[in-house]
């Protein structure tokens, strides 16, 4: 992609609404612009982020056997009256009425949904297990709006939903899905924390958070020392709780062993039982023809806050710095004086060979050399190719880590022969 036909306006000046690192650097970097309090476009840069974490995810819920789908955004009232929810949800659910007079809203998670559709579909415990999973926008009406897309009223996320026949198949699927978590935000670049936690409106017993560590967080983490160094199985029950589940008189571990951090939710499961599939009447027929109720679970990750989460977590005063797996390009190649025959003509061929295996951004654009250097740490891609009219005399370029700043002098031939 030549920089000079790519849609990334990006700009020197800080928004004077925007308070922390990710929601400055998503305005500036030109990855968002905002449209309503809370809401936001998600423009090219952004979207290439998204595409990457959402394939991440896809892969990790498909290995275990979930299923994608698509619910609906707009969904009747009736369902939710169903399931008890309606009222009780709050003023964060946007309610709305269509030209016949309906009840519906716009959805905010989909419990009722997923339940409906299995219940319309399913029959006996002999269709079972069944996990289904999406990745779609959802919106729900924060009372106050902030930071970005950390806490917007419309946001990406994605949400799953299981049906077991036993308790005992539940906590196994339960345990499924937490590995999968595991794996997900390890591949996305990022260490997330399971912590126990409240399951809040969803409603349940067995509920996990997991939270990205980052300084600016919103939650107090307090875990024992050894997490870091757990296995997945030992994870599910080392103890990590969030601030508002903390007790120092029954923490379980020493104040020795116990770490304080700040963190940044952008996961959260959930295991309830028969609490909607009871009262929507959501039945199979067991072995032996008697109803069974299934027991259900939910499992969200919250995709647009993930970004979010991300650059809090990796970030320095220049800008972004993206984990290789989600960076929207993989390379950046710098030609910093478009006029000179020589860099244009090197920095075409690296162009042309990498860009068959990588994804490049090639910054063709005719601006000034530190305006070049300034966006390409902004947007934070991983490696930076750096062509200039002097090194470029001797046949040298350079190739700068964005991540550690260390900058190695090459050939073309080798940086060629680096990413192919």
């Amino acid at each position: 992609m030549l920089f000079s036909q790519f849609f990334a306006p990006t700009s020197k000046d800080i928004p004077a609404d925007a308070k922390i690192a990710s929601h400055i650097l998503m305005l500036r970097s030109g990855m968002i612009t905002q449209t309503a309090s809370g809401i936001y476009c998600w423009l090219p840069l952004a979207v290439r982020v998204l595409e990457k974490i959402t394939k991440i995810i896809c892969e990790e819920q498909d290995r275990i056997g979930a299923q994608k789908v698509y619910f609906t955004t707009i969904q009747p009232a009736d369902l939710w009256i169903e399931s008890g929810r309606y009222e009780a949800y709050g003023k964060e659910m946007l309610r709305i009425k269509d030209r016949k007079d309906g009840d519906f809203l716009y959805s905010p998670t989909n419990e009722e949904q997923a339940t409906d559709v299995f219940r319309k579909y399913v029959k006996s415990y002999r269709g079972m297990p069944v996990m289904l999973y999406q990745i779609h926008w959802k919106f729900r009406d924060e009372i106050r709006p902030r930071f970005g897309v950390m806490r917007g009223r419309e946001f990406l996320m994605k949400d799953g939903y299981s049906f077991d026949i036993s308790f005992e198949a539940a906590k196994e699927t339960y345990r499924k899905i937490f590995k999968s978590y595991l794996r997900t935000f390890r591949r996305i670049g990022v260490t997330a924390i399971p912590v126990q936690a409240d399951p809040g409106a969803i409603g349940g017993n067995m509920s996990h958070e997991f939270q990205i560590l980052a300084e600016t967080g919103e939650s107090t983490l307090y875990y024992d020392r050894k997490l870091p160094t757990a296995s997945d199985e030992e994870l599910m029950t080392t103890f990590a709780v969030t601030d508002e589940r903390y007790d120092p008189k029954t923490t379980p571990i020493s104040e020795s062993e116990l770490m304080i951090s700040k963190g940044i939710e952008v996961g959260h499961i959930f295991y309830f039982g028969t609490k909607y599939s009871k009262p929507m009447n959501a039945f199979v027929l067991d072995e032996n023809g008697e109803k069974l109720y299934p027991e259900m679970g939910s499992y969200g990750i919250g995709v647009s806050r993930l970004i979010a989460a991300i650059i809090e977590a990796s970030h320095d005063t220049r800008g972004i710095i993206w984990p290789e797996a989600v960076a929207p390009f993989d390379v950046t190649i710098l030609n910093l004086h478009m006029k000179n025959k020589k860099c244009v003509e090197i920095a075409q061929k690296i162009y042309d060979a990498i860009s068959l295996r990588k994804e490049v951004l090639y910054d063709d654009r005719f601006i000034s050399v530190g305006e070049k250097l300034a966006d390409a740490d902004l947007i934070g891609i991983p490696y930076q190719i750096i062509i200039g009219q002097k090194k470029i005399e001797n046949g040298i370029v350079e190739l700068k880590n964005r991540k550690t700043g260390e900058i190695v002098e090459m050939s073309c031939e080798q940086i060629i022969a680096r990413f192919v």
